[in-house]
């Protein structure tokens, strides 16, 4: 099949647009090769350029083309119009059916000539999150300014235009490590020649380059390289030649938190944040040039070291004039800030985060020094909104806040509470981590439960894909907080009663366990029986009954249920509910005597300890349902001809159903 290579090459394309432009140009691309059945699609795409490869057809198949016009009847305006919708002659229809209908034979189409009649259009339509205007007209778009398009079908170039600038065979390598164009007649051909003249074109390879660079530079001096696939990701789309490199940073600056640091150098320059063997942060910082320069890079590396003390001095003046105020004094300018129209100021939504927060230190058990403390973390949880270090990086919310608590404590526990600030906004992802303390948990809870009763409260609820203020999420760290800590927490109160709040977190909890490769369907079993606010408690009941249904023993007695359900279903419908009231005594038959046995079998005990989340004992009762279930199915006759004996053993089912509904519906079981 014929190799089809397209490339457009610009001034730099910035690297958050760079992946979704070429999955962009590979569906408009397959688009066009519809009917030239399109093999071995290969994007390519870096700083400059974006690029594609394909085998493709020679042509396009001919075709019969049929269109069904008007009635026979209709008048000749009606056909005509037909006709000129199709451009077609009068001799082209034949009355058939009652219609006239277009019949003709469409030739095969050579892929050169589809290509170049149905690509130019297709790329004028390309959609960049932002572009720009220019060429003499000034109509032509393009993220920035297009130089050149190769454009060739088997070596051989297809004239198409866009904007101002038409297909050739030239392409260029890198701006400052080449010069001059080159000849392109294949896609290899064209990696190699870029790679000749210092460009990677292949965006994974040039990704794995730049891994492997920093690791083994920072190898070098013992350091490890900080994970950040993201920054790595970024920087993979700003260099075509990487040459990783490595500075030092001034001492003085080695006592800023960390997390200012790093961000500092991730945001503003594009640095990698450097570990010790210990996992400590070390004085050094990686980064990953675009230029391979003759003195082994020192030149650079001492711009960028300059460059960087600039920053972090910035920094430093920002951390120092932000630690003679302490936190408390900042509150009243949270009063300023609205956090939303309808739900009112920071300063509002703080005080009451503060007050939610001992609330449920109390309800999870904390003892009183927490519960002021947590008290404390909350109402200070925004406190840093008004900083200035979080005025430069907003990023850094809670995280200073954490930072100045513990530097400047007064009247609380500056340790315990600036680790509640730090982590009051986690999870914030389903990767992230969830606080683990208590006091960090009773703050992160506050703040969510907080988010969601005040948005529901004004009626701002997630609707279909839309989630504006991400309650979704909220939920879920709410959810992930509970687990994880597995805090039995008595979740209503803090909603204050909203039902459909409560019945959105489940849902969530619904999702999660779906996410997880886990028996949502059991969740839906468990809270068919029991409504139940305590995660924690419903989790437990939850895993009960999956381990129960993965073994045989489990499976036959879902079995069994299912099938004494469906006979109850049956017979209540013909003549009413059937009761273990009607269960008569003395049994006629050995097995209606020993089922019952184990019905009335559950103590009194057990059922009180199911009820305080204790399923040990239930589960052993469970347990020993199964073989007089399997002999009762099987020796007794459930139809039986006397009236009283039919209405007893349909009792008896009626019990067993009740029985197993005590830990779950089993009705809503799939499978």
């Amino acid at each position: 099949m014929p190799e089809f290579f397209l490339e457009l090459f610009s001034e730099e394309i910035p690297a958050r647009m760079q992946a979704a432009a070429a999955e962009e140009l590979a569906r408009i691309c397959n688009a066009v090769f519809a009917d030239l059945s399109p093999v071995n699609v290969e994007t390519l795409y870096g700083p400059r350029r974006i690029a594609l490869s394909a085998h493709i057809a020679t042509e396009k198949p001919g075709s019969v083309f049929e269109a069904r016009g008007p009635r026979d009847t209709a008048p000749e305006a009606a056909l005509a119009g037909f006709l000129g919708k199709y451009k077609a002659k009068r001799e082209d229809v034949v009355a058939e059916g009652g219609y006239y209908l277009l019949r003709r034979d469409e030739p095969a189409i050579p892929a050169a000539d589809l290509i170049a009649s149905a690509l130019p259009a297709a790329l004028a339509k390309f959609s960049w999150p932002k572009s720009m205007r220019w060429g003499q007209s000034g109509d032509f778009t393009w993220v920035r300014p297009l130089r050149r398009i190769v454009c060739l079908l088997n070596g051989k170039v297809i004239p198409i235009t866009l904007g101002p600038v038409s297909a050739g065979n030239l392409s260029e390598g890198h701006r400052f490590l080449s010069s001059g164009t080159f000849e392109v007649s294949s896609v290899e051909g064209w990696k190699r020649e870029l790679r000749a003249r210092k460009v990677i074109a292949d965006q994974a390879e040039r990704r794995q380059m730049i891994i492997d660079g920093l690791n083994a530079k920072a190898a070098e001096r013992g350091l490890a390289v900080a994970e950040d696939n993201g920054l790595i990701d970024e920087v993979t789309g700003l260099v075509e030649w990487p040459v990783p490199l490595i500075g030092r940073i001034d001492e003085d600056f080695m006592d800023l938190p960390p997390e200012v640091r790093e961000l500092s150098m991730k945001v503003n320059q594009r640095y990698f944040a450097l570990r010790d063997a210990a996992g400590e942060p070390a004085p050094y910082f990686a980064f990953v040039s675009n230029l391979e320069a003759t003195d082994g890079g020192h030149a650079i590396i001492a711009g960028n070291e300059r460059v960087l003390r600039a920053r972090l001095s910035d920094a430093r003046h920002f951390w120092d004039l932000d630690l003679k105020t302490p936190l408390d004094e900042l509150l009243p300018k949270l009063d300023k800030i609205t956090f939303h129209a309808k739900i009112g100021s920071q300063g509002q939504r703080a005080e009451r985060i503060g007050k939610l927060s001992k609330k449920i230190a109390e309800a999870i058990g904390l003892d009183g020094d927490k519960t002021t403390q947590s008290e404390w973390a909350g109402k200070l949880s925004k406190a840093d909104l008004v900083t200035g270090m979080v005025g430069e990086f907003p990023e850094l919310q809670g995280i200073m806040g954490g930072y100045y608590a513990e530097r400047n404590p007064r009247g609380w526990v500056g340790d315990i509470v600036g680790e509640a600030i730090k982590s009051h906004y986690q999870p914030r992802g389903p990767s992230d981590a969830v606080p683990t303390n208590g006091v960090p948990a009773a703050v992160a809870l506050a703040d969510k439960l907080d988010t969601l009763v005040e948005f529901f409260r004004i009626n701002e609820k997630p609707t279909g894909s839309g989630d504006p203020y991400a309650l979704r999420r909220a939920a879920l760290g709410v959810i992930r907080i509970i687990l994880e800590n597995d805090l039995h927490l008595p979740l209503n109160q803090f909603l204050n009663g909203d039902d459909e709040l409560l019945a959105f977190i489940i849902e969530r909890l619904r999702v999660k366990l779906k996410s997880d490769g886990q028996r949502f369907d059991v969740l839906d079993a468990v809270l068919a029986t029991r409504r139940n606010d305590d995660l924690v408690r419903i989790m437990q009941r939850v895993n009960n009954v999956t381990s129960i249904l993965e073994n045989d023993a489990g499976k036959n007695l879902l079995s069994a249920y299912r099938r004494a359900a469906n006979i109850l279903k049956i017979e209540n419908a013909n003549d009413g509910p059937h009761t273990a009231e009607s269960i008569v005594r003395p049994f006629s038959t050995r097995a209606e005597a020993d089922l019952q046995d184990v019905l009335d079998g559950i103590e009194t005990d057990a059922i009180e300890a199911f009820n305080h989340g204790d399923f040990q004992p239930f589960l052993k009762y469970l347990a020993k349902l199964r073989q007089p279930v399997d002999s009762f199915f099987e020796t007794i006759k459930i139809n039986a001809p006397e009236p009283y004996l039919r209405r007893s053993r349909l009792g008896q089912l009626a019990l067993l159903r009740d029985r197993m509904h005590l830990i779950a519906d089993f009705s809503k079981i799939e499978g």
